[in-house]
């Protein structure tokens, strides 16, 4: 028998560790103030996209307004509307391209810093 305890009374199992209330909010009050940061930058880039030949360049803000279009004189005159249609949606697509790939480069290390926080 343990110093202390009752006779006929089971000894009670230690109580696992409580999370601490105040730090846990206090990690996502930060989390969101991150993601807010990281938001505003990303709104704030401006990424430009190209056709396969460059003969379109489109580019597009953070928040997925296109800001310009510009398209080589050479190409208003090799190619006829169908084929520009082509060529500028190509462009378009592009940048979106780049503009979700930089967009998940920035949230990428905080993603990443949850994902561990979850496995403790």
């Amino acid at each position: 028998m343990v110093s202390g305890q009752m006779p006929g009374i089971p000894e009670m199992p230690e109580t696992p560790s409580i999370p601490d209330v105040a730090k846990l909010m206090e990690q996502v009050r930060q989390q969101q103030q991150e993601v807010v940061r990281i938001q505003r930058g990303v709104e704030a880039m401006e990424i430009t996209g190209g056709s396969r030949h460059d003969d379109v360049q489109i580019t597009v803000r953070g928040n997925g307004q296109f800001t310009s279009v510009a398209i080589d004189p050479d190409a208003l005159r090799q190619y006829d509307a169908d084929e520009l249609g082509k060529i500028v949606v190509e462009a378009a697509n592009d940048a979106l391209r780049r503009l979700a790939e930089a967009t998940s480069a920035r949230f990428r290390p905080l993603i990443e810093a949850a994902s561990r926080a979850e496995d403790f």
